[in-house]
């Protein structure tokens, strides 16, 4: 197994929930093998409550979790990026800005759970489900032989991750 550490950005629009989630999720499972960020193109500013409670109930590191810019990743110093993931397909469709390192990219898009309308309840469900697809996503990104892959298999692999909705058993 290689002792590379691989760095991951997750970005999306607002920075508060999906990109946050799913960078404690990596920090937390990567197994020592991933340093995961995120950032929004438009960051809100703020952590969502739902977000920032699923995650320490689920025990995930919560200290360095601030949403930011996307712009801090293109500057110099940033880390040297392996791979670029959006999870909210608005972040998708924008021009990006340049990472350094050329890092991989795929679209891991999954629903805005801070846009559901109803009670407590019904809003932490929609949390609940999102951090669930993002953590079999994750799960399986932590599982691949990544040094052994050649680019295009590994293209692939990213991108059949990012179109599973986490339905199976």
């Amino acid at each position: 197994m290689s002792s590379k550490i691989y760095n991951v950005l997750f970005i999306c629009t607002g920075n508060s929930a999906r990109s946050i989630m799913a960078e404690s999720l990596l920090n937390g499972i990567g197994h020592g093998r991933f340093i995961a960020y995120s950032a929004g193109s438009h960051a809100s500013g703020q952590i969502n409550p739902y977000a920032l409670e699923i995650i320490k109930n689920n025990n995930l590191p919560t200290d360095n979790l601030r949403s930011k810019n996307w712009d801090e990743f293109s500057q110099p110093g940033a880390p040297e990026l392996d791979f670029v993931f959006t999870v909210c397909d608005k972040a998708a469709g924008e021009v990006c800005p340049i990472w350094p390192g050329q890092p991989m990219t795929a679209h891991w898009g999954v629903e805005e759970p801070s846009v559901v309308i109803g009670n407590e309840m019904e809003k932490k469900k929609a949390f609940s489900e999102v951090f669930r697809v993002l953590h079999r996503r994750i799960s399986f990104l932590t599982c691949l032989p990544i040094d052994k892959l050649d680019a295009l298999t590994l293209k692939r692999e990213l991108d059949t991750i990012g179109r599973d909705k986490g339905t199976g058993t």
